[in-house]
């Protein structure tokens, strides 16, 4: 079974109308490696899509300054919330390894 993700963040952007999954856990679907994997690269193309947004508006070709605000927030929403993602996990791994010692 799989969830949807939409919206600003990992897994999509504004205007992405394009469903893509995630699998739930427990389900037997991909590995937590796997799940990281692909929002490390869902965050580099969001930064990727920003940088290529602003290089085209900076060029004077036909882009609005409200599709290079959006590229730009969608990846720095994005980049924030890997990095809550990364700090709770090593947390919840300092938790586990102060419980064993």
């Amino acid at each position: 079974m799989t969830a949807p993700i939409g919206g600003i963040g990992i897994g999509g952007g504004i205007g992405d109308t394009g469903a893509r999954a995630v699998p739930v856990i427990g389900t037997g679907g991909n590995s937590f490696g796997d799940t990281l994997k692909r929002a490390l690269n869902d965050v580099s193309a969001a930064q990727d899509k920003s940088s290529d947004t602003l290089g085209a508006f900076l060029r004077g070709e036909p882009v609005e300054l409200h599709q290079v605000m959006a590229a730009s927030e969608e990846a720095g929403i994005a980049l924030e919330m890997l990095i809550e993602v990364r700090n709770k996990f090593l947390d919840a791994y300092r938790t586990l390894t102060t419980m064993q010692g």
